[in-house]
């Protein structure tokens, strides 16, 4: 019989346990007053095909988020392997997180990072309250994938590889 521990009121209990899911990372990008202006989510996921709509969750005390909502266009980038330095740098508190990032904006002002699996752009759709987050939904409106390119894998607190099946 399995017996499972309930849950207490630890928060590094609950972030270990969610961390034994293996996500993708992405930046969420954008120049803002002539300034590039980015944030890392890991909580990424596809929502709808007709609309074409993906989702990211930010943290309700972000200080970054609020710099970007109201963006007419994001760069959303779906980082690869050997993005560990510009992941780490677009999650920082503090500097200035495009230091080291190679990167690229559109004529909307949308920021893609150089490398990444895939490039969305996107534009709000809607926020959602999610307790101590919101969950953003935002509309695709142009794509430009690369399959071929191994995706930055973030497991158990840190960055990992995928490895390929032979079949």
């Amino acid at each position: 019989m399995i017996t499972i521990a309930p849950l207490t009121d630890d928060p590094k209990a609950l972030r270990a346990a969610y961390g034994c899911f293996p996500s993708g990372v992405t930046a969420v990008c954008a120049v803002v007053d002539g300034i590039p202006v980015g944030m890392a989510a890991s909580s990424f996921a596809s929502v709808s095909m007709d609309p074409p709509l993906v989702s990211v969750c930010v943290q309700n005390t972000s200080t970054t988020w609020p710099k970007l909502r109201d963006r007419p266009r994001l760069g959303l980038s779906v980082l690869a392997e050997g993005h560990d330095a510009a992941c780490l740098a677009l999650s920082s508190k503090h500097g200035d997180r495009f230091a080291g990032v190679d990167w690229e904006s559109t004529a909307d002002d949308a920021i893609y990072v150089h490398g990444s699996t895939l490039w969305l752009d996107c534009e709000v759709e809607r926020e959602v309250p999610a307790g101590d987050h919101a969950i953003v939904l935002l509309r695709v409106l142009a794509l430009q994938a690369n399959p071929h390119q191994a995706p930055l894998v973030f497991h158990g607190s840190r960055f990992r590889t995928l490895s390929a099946v032979a079949g």
